[in-house]
């Protein structure tokens, strides 16, 4: 049976996994002249638990590596979701 952690984990190695190919295909987009993936999007993933993904994108990509809100706010949303968990686990761990 799953648990609430169990689908807490799948949910996200899956938004890491389509956060960071996000990244990937905004850059082939970028250099194909394409329709691009929005900003708003990319840092969304991150903030809805792709932060990961989204820093790995950005490093294997080499994509978004020099916008300040992106070099930035993609680490910033990452050490705000580690305090997150922290407290999550210690609020649980307790129980």
């Amino acid at each position: 049976m799953l648990t609430l952690n169990h689908i807490i984990i799948v949910y996200l190695v899956i938004i890491n996994v389509v956060a960071f190919f996000a990244y990937g295909i905004d850059k082939w987009k970028a250099q194909h002249d394409r329709w691009r993936i929005p900003e708003s999007v990319l840092l969304g993933l991150a903030a809805v638990g792709g932060s990961v993904g989204a820093w790995l994108g950005m490093r294997v990509w080499h994509h978004k590596t020099q916008h300040k809100k992106f070099k930035y706010g993609v680490p910033a949303i990452f050490v705000a979701q580690v305090a997150l968990a922290v407290w999550w686990l210690s609020a649980n761990w307790a129980n």
